[in-house]
């Protein structure tokens, strides 16, 4: 690695590397938003024009001004067909909008990368400094890209016509001039496929297993966390062990007791099985916490004349509320997105959860569109919970983490 650890040959590699991560999220962004083709161009361009940038930006030192004019002399080779990024259908304002942003976001991240990076040998810091810049943000264009591209798809789908997706399923720009009736899927699906009752359903099965996950979690987790008992090491190790055997094995067994016992095909029979797949990891996620708590305060309320129930009630759940937010939010999500044992155990289109009802769309003599529109109703109620809870819950999986 040694040889490696110089300035003028670092930044080329890097710059080389970084090239076609930004030539191809933009390519795709570009050809999803606009609908016309665009794609990265020869290895060799890409090499070079990247190579040529990154050495440039680690031997000169430049100001906004100059990085603005290198943004500037990328974007004029673009468009004329000599850059790192090719545009099949011509000179537009969107593909010169395309090429300014794929430049722009070269150059400015490049800058970024060989900050402070010296022309001559690298001290094995700078190196590595260099090293996980790019890394860190390769890392966050992949990872950004495989939960976005997804979610745009969806969307952009479920707002076409069924003409428009015929003519050509891989244009996913709109035509606003429609105004509302973009939006003539979500309509359709409340009123002639039934998804207001499927997301009743679901938000009632959600907070009833969330409830009852809670109501035997909680004293379960207490009493392994806190009291003293036979086999308590074993039980707190054996907690997740449930999770060893897969649910599909199960699945039989619970079909052919839920049958006998009239459970089947019934939103109770949902509600009783959703906690025994949420509480063992609610068990294990509480103890942690618990044991993080002083016990010293649980000690005074007892000498106080408080009963353990007390103090529990009194004590150790009010400080247990990050900890409780994130089993909530956790336990919601799982109950939300199950699909197995709903499809397995509902056959009547009255009772079935959004994940049943989304299934039931997945059929040729169904528009594709409206098959999208489900899976954005079902996506978007839990993920604004989760990012508007989100710091709740990484305090609760956090907090405990050193004692216990």
């Amino acid at each position: 690695m040694k040889h490696l650890r110089f300035g003028f040959i670092t930044a080329p590699i890097v710059g080389a590397l970084w090239m076609p991560i930004v030539v191809t999220t933009v390519s795709i962004a570009a050809s999803f938003i606009t609908g016309d083709p665009y794609r990265p161009s020869s290895l060799f361009s890409l090499i070079f024009w990247g190579g040529l940038i990154g050495a440039v930006l680690a031997r000169f030192k430049f100001n906004d001004m100059i990085l603005a004019v290198i943004a500037l002399i990328l974007t004029g080779a673009t468009v004329a067909g000599l850059g790192p990024m090719v545009i099949e259908k011509g000179i537009s304002i969107a593909s010169i909008l395309a090429s300014v942003v794929m430049a722009a976001s070269f150059v400015w991240s490049q800058q970024r990368y060989v900050s402070g990076m010296p022309w001559a040998s690298l001290t094995r810091h700078e190196f590595e400094e260099v090293v996980i810049r790019f890394l860190t943000g390769a890392g966050y264009v992949f990872f950004t890209a495989i939960v976005l591209i997804p979610f745009f798809v969806m969307v952009m789908t479920s707002l076409k016509s069924q003409q428009a997706l015929l003519a050509n399923p891989l244009d996913f720009s709109l035509d606003l001039s429609k105004g509302m009736d973009l939006f003539r899927s979500y309509s359709e699906l409340i009123t002639d496929f039934n998804f207001g009752s499927y997301l009743y359903v679901s938000t009632i099965v959600s907070i009833a297993t969330v409830l009852i996950t809670l109501l035997f979690s909680i004293p379960g987790a207490y009493a392994v966390a806190r009291l003293r008992f036979k086999g308590q090491a074993a039980f707190s190790r054996s907690i997740l062990l449930i999770y060893m055997v897969p649910m599909i094995v199960l699945a039989l067994p619970i079909y052919i007791a839920f049958s006998i016992t009239g459970l089947r095909n019934s939103i109770t029979g949902i509600v009783l099985i959703y906690p025994v797949t949420t509480i063992p990891v609610a068990l294990y996620m509480l103890q942690g916490y618990f044991r993080g708590l002083p016990s010293e305060v649980e000690d005074a309320g007892l000498m106080d004349g408080l009963s353990r129930l007390a103090v529990i009630w009194k004590i150790t759940l009010p400080l247990s509320l990050p900890a409780l937010a994130s089993v909530s939010l956790y336990v919601f999500m799982i109950a939300w997105n199950e699909f197995l044992l709903a499809f397995m155990l509902l056959d009547d289109p009255s009772k079935f959860t959004l994940t049943r009802g989304i299934a039931s769309l997945n059929s040729s003599e169904i528009p594709r569109q409206h098959l999208m529109a489900g899976a954005v109703i079902a996506t978007v109620p839990i993920m604004a919970i989760f990012l508007g809870l989100e710091r709740f819950m990484t305090k609760g999986l956090t907090a405990g983490s050193v004692k216990g």
